[in-house]
């Protein structure tokens, strides 16, 4: 038996360098899942642009922030699911979405610190990057890992370490720790597939 390669919804907020790593790593064949629909809750970003460079449909949900969480968690994965999509990516998405009973164990997130350090509500990219600092650790890194409906608070997937360096500032540390995301978020899509289809065989399916 094949591993069964999951459809991948992405979402995102902002300029979409995640979904371009992603991009380029099922470029070179080095992707365990095909990439689907890509969702924003913002209009006009540069992740947007970059999904349709890479022939991926886009659709852009509540940009206004009128629905409730509840709704808005239904309006995401009716699309999604409508594209046929078993995989979620929160690829830098701000925007708290509560996972439905369904979906948890197949949405998955990447955070630029060593959860459970540095995570919570308003903990996203150079605010946790600055914290650190702050903060005087000698390393962070990055966590991928499942979404559940708190927080940054989901079982761990994987991490990657980084050296904090007496010189770093805000934006060279990020840089690094983006060049661990990088990595980490394909090798974590990788352990979730290989950990799906054991799941699938133990149980005979």
């Amino acid at each position: 038996m094949s591993l069964d390669i999951p459809r991948a919804a992405i979402l995102l907020s902002g300029s979409g360098r995640t979904l371009a790593n992603l991009g380029e790593c099922a470029r070179r064949e080095e992707l365990a899942c095909d990439l689907g629909l890509v969702i924003s809750n913002k209009e006009g970003v540069l992740g947007l642009q970059r999904a349709s460079e890479l022939g991926l449909k886009t659709q852009v949900i509540d940009a206004a922030r009128e629905l409730s969480p509840e709704d808005y968690s239904k309006a995401v994965f009716r699309a999604v699911e409508a594209d046929g999509c078993d995989l979620v990516l929160l690829a830098g998405f701000l925007r708290f979405l509560p996972i439905p009973e369904n979906w948890i164990g197949r949405v998955i997130n990447i955070h630029p610190s060593l959860l459970p350090a540095f995570g919570g509500k308003g903990c996203y990219g150079d605010h946790v990057h600055r914290a650190v600092l702050e903060r005087g650790v000698q390393f962070t890194g990055c966590t991928v890992h499942y979404v559940d409906n708190v927080y940054d608070n989901g079982p761990i997937i994987l991490q990657r370490c980084v050296e904090v360096h007496p010189g770093d500032d805000v934006h060279s540390l990020a840089a690094r720790v983006f060049e661990e995301e990088k990595k980490a978020l394909p090798e974590a899509i990788a352990k979730h597939v290989r950990r799906s289809f054991a799941a699938r065989t133990t149980n005979g399916s």
